[in-house]
């Protein structure tokens, strides 16, 4: 039928708004300025929409869209270097935001992008036919982040992953993989720069880089070691 949804989102200042997204690669398709201020931006088949209001308050927003690609991993990168390339690093913690690619336990691989509004793009590409949620794993430290996982990115609660996962790291019995504890680790060093605790996440980067893992580890978490490098990035950064 040709019919297309294009999400309007507010935003303080179309200016900055447009400053943002041409960053991250969109094209401006219509800006006005009366009656209201108005902007349409897109990437390829992704439109959005924004129109200026003062008062929206970025840090109570629960706007967000979801955006499906059949390259989340170019897209991901498309926009690290876009940000990069704006602001002089990739912004990890407060507003805006952009969060590591990853494997979701419902069949998707995603990431999370949050513009300087509180804005919220999940961007995934499916991996499997099944979108439940897999069950829980049933071994203890495979369960713990499982359970540390969806707190942090599904619920966005990184106090209560934080409780997860330090008790996992004291965890001698069954005592954590290399593998493990490198997830682990990764994680936790996430929710201490998103809590702004950088003394933590310097002490858990070092630990990690520390571990000893084998070829079949490393290949195994790969995703969690280019993490590590972007958060030692942004630990680094002034």
């Amino acid at each position: 039928m040709g019919e297309t949804t294009t999400p309007i989102f507010p935003c303080r200042s179309i200016d900055r708004t447009w400053e943002f997204y041409e960053a991250l690669g969109f094209e401006l398709q219509l800006r006005q300025t009366r009656p209201n201020h108005f902007i349409a931006v897109a990437r390829g088949d992704l439109a959005l929409q924004f129109y200026g209001w003062k008062q929206h308050d970025p840090a109570a927003s629960m706007h967000m869209c979801y955006v499906g690609t059949a390259d989340v991993d170019a897209l991901h990168e498309a926009f690290r270097a876009g940000l990069k390339a704006h602001f002089g690093r990739i912004p990890s913690r407060g507003l805006p935001r952009l969060g590591p690619l990853k494997d979701m336990s419902y069949g998707v691989r995603q990431f999370l992008m949050t513009d300087p509004d509180g804005i919220q793009l999940r961007v995934g590409q499916p991996i499997s036919d099944n979108f439940e949620h897999i069950d829980p794993p049933k071994e203890k430290v495979a369960r713990a982040l499982h359970t540390a996982e969806l707190l942090a990115d599904s619920k966005e609660d990184p106090q209560a992953a934080v409780k997860v996962l330090d008790h996992l790291l004291r965890m001698d019995d069954p005592a954590p993989t290399s593998a493990q504890r490198l997830t682990a680790l990764v994680m936790r060093t996430d929710m201490a720069v998103r809590m702004d605790d950088l003394p933590r996440a310097r002490a858990c980067l070092a630990e990690a880089r520390n571990l000893d893992l084998t070829q079949d580890e490393r290949a195994a978490v790969q995703d969690n070691l280019a993490r590590l490098a972007e958060l030692e990035e942004t630990v680094a950064a002034p």
